[in-house]
């Protein structure tokens, strides 16, 4: 049996997978086993934030994998106390953090934080949520339910009540009732689009929902840790939510996800606990990850390299008129197709071109490149995508 066979049979089929067998690589290029050369412009879904094969990453994990992989989170964990304090500091926001294994997790783990925000006394008060339409919060029960996309809740029910879809931001504040206790929101909805929310907008949701004391819950496991410009969209659209989620770039491929919330103790004991979640590994690679990119972010390239990004992709719409507008920001970017049947074409047209592009919501080609991309994988990578768009 060759790989895709053994795939095939031992595998449950729940990804449409590409049998591409990549073997290694290095910054923003995959290598397959034939040798044959990509530029990846997807980073894993916002995964690989400092590349590939990243030596100085490297090097972290496998210096911490000789003296402690993981214990319990019964003892005291370096790495996880000292990322803590590293996240609260570059963040500016007065937070503490619980760290999970993915986004779906901290997701989850905020819900319940503010569910038992909610509670009075033991009872329940105040337990729903308003979400957004065409937003993407996870694949647990949960999570998904929190999801305003009804085409993912087909199936897996009955699903937990309790969970409000808004049209916009702007109408928001017209579905708070008496039983509301949080908003959860992306501030660029990546499956959705890679749809910026208004700053202004977003502003205006946060003052309203502190005046009625109703949590903001900014989901940012696509638009953290530098994947914006800054450590957090949350600070790029100058608001202090109550409750972020982080995970995908964190780790640069270690999986990890993190809860930071203003409610400092909002938690006791054995109200929510994880057996992986901040152990040594992860941690320790989420504290180089953030090293290696707060001091990129210090020395300019992070903002000229962004800039560089937006102004060919920008010239890519312009050029090619199957696209109707640029979308996103940082490096989260998409291209909105005028026929969303063509996706799937454009995507499948561009790997055979040598260039990796995702699929998103609304009829958008989305790019998430590695956060340290160079200029010159940008370009290759960019005239290979034009190839691909001739093509078909």
């Amino acid at each position: 049996m060759d790989l895709k066979e053994i795939d095939l049979k031992y595998v449950l089929h729940s990804y449409g997978r590409e049998y591409i067998n990549f073997k290694y690589g290095k910054g923003a290029r995959l290598y397959d086993e034939n040798g044959r050369e990509y530029i990846d412009f997807t980073s894993g879904i916002g995964v690989v934030s400092v590349g590939h094969g990243n030596p100085r990453l490297a090097d972290a994990i496998c210096d911490q994998a000789k003296k402690i992989i993981h214990i319990s989170n019964l003892f005291l964990i370096e790495p996880q106390a000292l990322l803590a304090k590293r996240l609260v500091e570059l963040s500016g926001y007065d937070m503490r953090l619980f760290f999970a294994n993915s986004g779906a997790e901290a997701n989850e783990g905020a819900i319940k934080i503010a569910r038992k925000y909610g509670e009075v006394d033991g009872e329940v008060k105040r337990y729903k949520i308003i979400t957004l339409k065409h937003s993407f919060h996870g694949r647990t029960i949960t999570a998904l339910k929190a999801t305003g996309q009804e085409a993912m809740h087909t199936y897996f029910g009955p699903f937990p009540d309790g969970f409000v879809y808004a049209e916009s931001i702007e109408q928001i504040p017209e579905l708070i009732d008496g039983k509301t206790v949080a908003v959860m929101i992306e501030l660029i909805q990546g499956e959705g689009g890679v749809e910026p929310q208004d700053k202004e907008a977003v502003q205006r949701l946060s003052r309203e929902l502190k005046k009625r004391d109703v949590l903001l819950i900014v989901d940012e496991v696509q638009t953290g840790i530098y994947r914006t410009g800054e450590l957090l969209a949350s600070n790029l659209y100058e608001i202090e939510p109550d409750i972020i989620t982080l995970a995908k770039g964190l780790g640069g491929g270690v999986p990890i996800g993190a809860i930071m919330t203003g409610l400092k103790d909002i938690f006791k004991p054995g109200d929510h606990g994880s057996t992986f979640g901040g152990n040594y590994l992860s941690t320790r690679a989420a504290l180089e990850v953030v090293d290696i990119l707060e001091e990129y972010k210090d020395s300019g390239k992070l903002d000229e390299r962004m800039l560089y990004f937006e102004r060919e992709l920008k010239k890519i719409a312009q050029e090619f008129d199957i696209f109707t507008k640029d979308v996103g920001l940082g490096f989260m970017r998409g291209l909105r197709v005028s026929q969303s049947d063509r996706v799937g074409d454009i995507v499948k047209s561009a790997l055979r071109k040598g260039v990796l592009v995702l699929k998103a919501g609304r009829g958008t080609v989305r790019f998430l490149p590695p956060i340290t991309i160079t200029k010159e994988e940008i370009d290759e990578g960019f005239d290979r995508f034009k190839e691909a768009l001739k093509e078909i």
